[in-house]
């Protein structure tokens, strides 16, 4: 977490994907070391969260159907809301999609999602 500023001008490394939360709330994926101007900034490893690469078909198949919200039209983009009753991120890019799921609801989802 830091200001929504120094997350704009933060130099993420490839190859992170970069998801804002919220606007002073960044997930970067893949990043060994951040370096972030903003001195109130809190940057720690987080490991609440499982994901699962998706594809096009896979996404349309079992987890769409699951969806009871608008999902964004642009990509790439973050939604998030429930999927099958379970709080989630979904991460959708031209080829594929992530589905992110805190640790403690993944064997929920997993189980809804069959």
């Amino acid at each position: 977490m830091a200001s929504p500023e120094a997350l704009d001008a933060a130099p993420w490394r490839e190859p992170t994907v970069v998801l804002r939360f919220a606007p002073d709330d960044a997930f970067v994926i893949g990043a060994t070391g951040i370096d972030i101007s903003d001195e109130h900034a809190i940057a720690e490893e987080e490991t609440g969260f499982v994901g699962a690469w998706l594809t096009p078909d896979e996404l349309g198949e079992r987890v769409i159907p699951h969806i009871e919200w608008p999902l964004p039209n642009a990509r790439p983009a973050l939604g998030q809301g429930f999927i099958a009753g379970v709080p989630c991120k979904l991460w959708l890019t031209g080829d594929r999609a992530l589905l992110l799921c805190p640790v403690p609801y993944a064997h929920e989802l997993t189980e809804r999602l069959r």
